[in-house]
C-alpha cells in the first residue's frame, strides 16, 4: 500500500507563529514563511474547523475572509485540534511536541484526552497525577516571546482558563478569558493597540461542523458569523498592526455507508490491548507479539477504507514531521489508521457521543488537512 506523504511546497501550520514574532523582530525567532517585517502588533486568531476547501466553496458566507484568502497551509497528522494547536504553540510538528492526538496511549497513564486532560473514555481529571507540563515540555512560542520582552497575551474561551491543554500547549503570557464572539473581538483589538502580540481562539465553527456537517446551513450561518468577528478586528487595527487567520483542521462529511464500528468487529480485538485517536485517525496498541496478525487483520477488513499502517511506516512516510521524539513514539500505536475519503471508523459503545457526529477530522485528506492562512494588516 502506498501511503501518502506531506506536501513538501506547503508550508505547515507550526510555521505561523514564529513567522509572526519574527515579522514583529522579535529575538529567536526564524521567518519560516515571508511576512513584511516591523509589525508592531501582531494577532494569529485561530477558527477552529475553517479548511481552505470549505471556505472556498463558501465564499459568498464569508467575504471579508475570502477577501484576505491567500496561502494554503497544512496541518500534519493528525488533523485534530489538540495536535494543531500545539503546533501553534510549540512551533513544531507532532513528532516533536508529541501531543498526537484526540486521545493517545501515554505510558504510565493509559489513553488519555487532552482535550479534557481525563483517561478515556472516563475517569478524573489528571492534572495533578499528570501534569501537563512534564507531558510537553518543551517551551512554547508564546513563553519564548515572552521572554524575549514582547507583551503576549493568550484570547479564548473562559472556560479553558488553566486547563490541562491550555497548560501543556498554550502557557506563557496572560490568558484572557472570553464569553463570546463580542468579548473576543473587543479582547483582541485591545492587545493589539496596546502594541503586543495575541493569540486568539474561536471554536463553534468547529462545533456545529461536528453536530450537522460542514457545510449544512448551521454551520453556514456560523461561518457568516465568523466573517463578522474577522470584519471587526480589521476594522480596528492600529497603524503597523497584523492579523493573521489560521485553521487547525478541515472537517469531511461523513458517508453513513462509509461507517464501521469498531466495537462491533470481533476480527479487530484479537490481539488488540487498546484503540484510541478518534473516527478518523487510529491509533492500535497491540499485546506483545501480536501486531503482524493485527496489522493483516486490520488490512484485510478495512480493504479501502482506510490507511492502515506500522508505527514505522507512518513515520518514515513523514506523517508526523521529520523529527519524531523518542517520547512521542511510545505514544504513537503500534499500528496507525488513517481513514480514507469519508470513511469514518467509529466505536459506538465506547465513544456513543463522538460516534453520532455528522462532520469528522483527523485524517490525511486535503479537505482535512489544509488550511488557509488569512493577513491583514494596517
Amino acid at each position: 500500500m502506498q501511503l501518502p506523504r506531506p506536501d513538501p511546497d506547503l508550508p505547515h501550520l507550526a510555521d505561523v507563529v514564529p513567522s509572526v514574532l519574527a515579522a514583529m523582530e522579535a529575538p529567536g525567532f526564524e521567518a519560516r514563511i515571508d511576512l513584511p517585517t516591523g509589525i508592531g502588533s501582531a494577532c494569529v486568531l485561530l477558527i477552529d474547523g475553517l479548511g481552505a476547501e470549505l471556505l472556498d466553496r463558501h465564499a459568498d458566507d464569508a467575504p471579508v475572509l475570502a477577501g484576505l484568502r491567500g496561502q494554503t497551509l497544512q496541518v500534519g497528522f493528525p488533523s485534530t485540534t489538540v495536535a494543531s494547536l500545539a503546533a501553534v504553540g510549540t512551533g513544531c510538528r507532532s513528532g516533536a511536541h508529541g501531543m498526537v492526538g484526540y486521545t493517545f496511549r501515554l505510558p504510565g497513564a493509559g489513553v488519555i484526552n487532552p482535550l479534557r486532560w481525563r483517561p478515556h473514555p472516563w475517569g478524573e481529571d489528571l492534572r495533578a497525577a499528570v501534569p501537563p507540563e512534564v507531558v510537553q515540555p518543551m517551551p512554547t512560542t508564546f513563553e519564548r516571546a515572552e521572554s524575549a520582552g514582547v507583551a503576549v497575551r493568550v484570547v479564548s474561551n473562559a472556560e479553558f482558563t488553566g486547563s490541562g491543554l491550555t497548560r501543556a500547549v498554550l502557557r506563557g503570557g496572560r490568558y484572557v478569558g472570553v464569553h463570546g464572539l463580542g468579548d473576543l473581538a473587543a479582547s483582541v483589538r485591545s492587545v493589539l493597540a496596546e502594541g503586543g502580540f495575541c493569540y486568539g481562539y474561536h471554536g463553534d465553527l468547529d462545533l456545529l461542523g461536528h453536530l450537522y456537517g460542514p457545510g449544512s446551513t448551521a454551520w453556514r450561518m456560523q461561518l457568516r458569523q465568523v466573517d463578522r468577528l474577522v470584519e471587526s478586528v480589521v476594522a480596528g487595527l492600529p497603524p503597523g498592526a497584523l492579523l493573521a487567520v489560521v485553521a487547525d483542521h478541515g472537517m469531511v462529511a461523513v458517508d453513513p455507508d462509509r461507517i464501521l464500528d469498531l466495537d462491533e468487529c470481533p476480527a479487530l480485538r484479537d490481539g488488540v490491548d487498546d484503540v484510541a485517536g478518534e473516527a478518523r485517525a487510529r491509533y492500535v496498541y497491540t499485546a506483545d507479539g501480536a501486531a503482524p496478525a493485527v496489522l493483516a487483520a486490520w488490512r484485510e477488513t478495512l480493504g479501502d477504507m482506510a490507511w492502515v499502517a506500522t508505527r514505522d511506516e507512518a513515520i518514515d512516510a513523514g506523517w508526523f514531521g521529520a523529527h519524531v521524539a523518542d517520547e512521542t513514539r511510545r505514544r504513537i500505536g503500534d499500528i496507525v489508521v488513517a481513514a480514507r475519503d469519508s470513511a469514518a471508523l467509529v466505536r459506538r459503545t465506547t465513544e456513543p457521543v463522538e460516534s453520532a457526529l455528522r462532520g469528522q477530522h483527523g485524517s490525511l485528506t486535503d479537505l482535512e488537512q489544509r488550511v488557509p492562512l488569512l493577513l491583514a494588516y494596517a
